[in-house]
């Protein structure tokens, strides 16, 4: 049985993953950290880590950067995996992830769809496959209340892409005005916002007189609870390091 703790537990991704967990027999909710303390279906809620009583296996945040440095402290403390569902990390909180994963085992990846992730393979078979011949844009659309663009997965698209061609190719975010020809080097990044739009991704690989497009569409958040349960029970037990969902995907 996975001991879980849920940072966030109160908010609409906290509550798919408590959902889920709750319905899984291998797994088990042990404690919720928010904002304000209380209860939620028989599981007490602390408002720190600090307060909390009980002990996970691994903790799931849905919760804020802001919040990174509490969680990596009380992983540190305890021992817990943890599973870094949180997106809009800094380039100094990057870091902070890449040392903490010495002393305890990190999951972290930009989209725990397991859709997505076999995406980011095809993306990068398919750059492989195609090469110098083909241009690459990722167009990438979200509700009208997120926060960051482009969106982290995006970001873990266009890498793929790059590594295709050994880190060659350079970013362009959107295009406006007199830019003149396309470089070859170029992956155009471009983020759509509005509505209700859960998340979707599209990789267009435009050739001579042929368009491939590889996409891939979120009906719901509770694709991202699946994932980061799927991710709980693969992390339990894992010795200190840096894990992702490829991982998950091809253990």
């Amino acid at each position: 049985m996975v001991k879980i703790l849920i940072s966030g537990i109160f908010g609409h991704m906290g509550r798919n993953v408590l959902e889920l967990v709750n319905a899984d027999a291998e797994t088990e909710c042990i404690g919720g950290v928010d904002l304000k303390s209380g209860n939620i279906e028989n599981v007490p809620v602390y408002d720190s880590f600090e307060k909390v009583q009980e002990k996970p296996d691994t903790v799931i945040d849905f919760s804020s950067a802001a919040n990174l440095d509490n969680l990596l402290n009380y992983a540190k403390k305890t021992g817990c995996a943890v599973i870094l569902a949180t997106t809009g990390y800094s380039d100094a909180q990057l870091k902070q992830i890449e040392k903490a994963a010495e002393s305890i085992p990190v999951f972290k990846t930009a989209n725990l769809s397991v859709g997505i992730n076999l995406l980011q393979k095809l993306v990068k078979e398919a750059a492989e496959f195609l090469g110098e011949s083909f241009d690459v844009e990722i167009i990438e659309r979200h509700h009208n209340l997120k926060k960051d663009a482009p969106s982290g997965t995006a970001y873990m698209l266009a890498e793929s892409v790059n590594e295709a061609f050994d880190g060659t190719k350079e970013y362009v975010y959107g295009r406006e005005g007199m830019v003149g020809a396309r470089k070859k080097a170029e992956v155009g990044i471009h983020a759509v916002r509005g509505g209700t739009i859960v998340g979707e991704h599209e990789v267009m690989f435009a050739g001579e007189d042929e368009i491939i497009t590889i996409s891939h569409s979120a009906r719901s958040k509770k694709v991202f609870a699946a994932g980061a349960v799927k991710a709980a029970k693969f992390m339990y037990g894992k010795p200190a390091g840096k894990y992702d969902m490829q991982d998950v995907l091809t253990k």
